[in-house]
C-alpha cells in the first residue's frame, strides 16, 4: 500500500514524538491521524508552518500533560463494574467493549472517550481485567474492569483479588453451592411424593370389612 509522510503534531505510541516527519500507510493517516489532528502531511508549507508555532505547540502539549497526570492520580486503579451472562466454564456470550468501559468510567465521574481506551487482549471472561485508559499522548492509566454475572458476584470477585486470590474460582464455587442446596432441596421434597400413593390405598378398606362381615353371618 502507498505511503506518504506526514510530521506529528505529537508523540503517536510506536510510530514517534512531536516534530517527527515519519512515513506512514495512506489508509493510517487518512482515517485516524490527520482527522484527530495528530499530524499534517509533511508538505514544505506543513513543515514551515510547525516550526514557526513548534514553540507554542511545545507548551500547549506540557499544559495537557500536567492535567492528565493530576487525572491519573485519582483515576489510577479505578474499578468498574460490567454485568454479562456467561457460561459454565466463564466464557462471556459475548464481549466487553471499549464503549462499556468509557460508559462505565463516566458514570463514576471520569470523562472518558472511547477511543482513549485501549483492550490489549479481548475481554470474553469473567474476572477481573486491567485495560490502559489514554488521557494524554505521553501518560497513560491503568483501570480495573470487573466483570460478573450481577453486582452481587462482581463485589465477592473484587473481595478475592484484594485478598490477592483468583476472582474466578468465586463462579466454580457459587455453582457447587447452588447445585448442593438443589440436592438437599430435593431429598427434603422426596418423601411428599409418596403422600398420594398411600391415599389411594384407603378406599380398599371397605371391602375388608364387607368381607369380615360375610363371614360373621356365616358363623351364626
Amino acid at each position: 500500500m502507498a505511503q506518504i509522510q506526514v510530521i506529528l503534531l505529537e508523540r503517536v505510541e510506536n510510530l514517534g514524538q512531536m516534530g517527527d516527519v515519519v512515513k506512514v500507510k495512506q489508509g493510517y493517516a487518512r482515517n485516524f491521524l490527520l482527522p484527530q489532528r495528530k499530524a499534517l502531511r509533511a508538505t514544505k508549507d506543513n513543515v514551515s508552518y510547525f516550526e514557526s508555532r513548534r514553540a507554542q505547540l511545545e507548551a500547549d502539549n506540557l499544559q495537557r500533560k500536567s492535567e492528565a497526570e493530576a487525572v491519573s492520580g485519582k483515576m489510577d486503579k479505578a474499578r468498574i463494574i460490567v454485568v454479562r451472562q456467561a457460561g459454565e466454564s466463564g466464557q462471556l456470550y459475548g464481549s466487553v467493549s471499549a464503549r462499556d468501559i468509557a460508559d462505565g468510567l463516566t458514570a463514576s465521574g471520569y470523562t472518558v472517550e472511547k477511543r482513549q481506551v485501549v483492550i490489549d487482549r479481548p475481554i470474553k471472561m469473567i474476572g477481573i481485567h486491567t485495560v490502559r485508559v489514554i488521557l494524554h499522548p505521553e501518560v497513560s492509566v491503568g483501570v480495573l474492569v470487573n466483570v460478573g454475572q450481577s453486582e452481587e458476584e462482581a463485589k465477592l470477585q473484587a473481595e478475592r483479588f484484594d485478598r490477592g486470590e483468583s476472582p474466578v474460582v468465586l463462579k466454580t464455587e457459587a455453582e457447587a453451592a447452588e447445585a448442593a442446596q438443589a440436592a438437599a432441596a430435593a431429598v427434603f421434597d422426596a418423601p411428599a411424593e409418596e403422600t398420594p400413593a398411600k391415599a389411594e390405598a384407603a378406599p380398599e378398606a371397605p371391602a375388608e370389612e364387607g368381607k369380615k362381615a360375610k363371614k360373621e353371618k356365616k358363623a351364626k
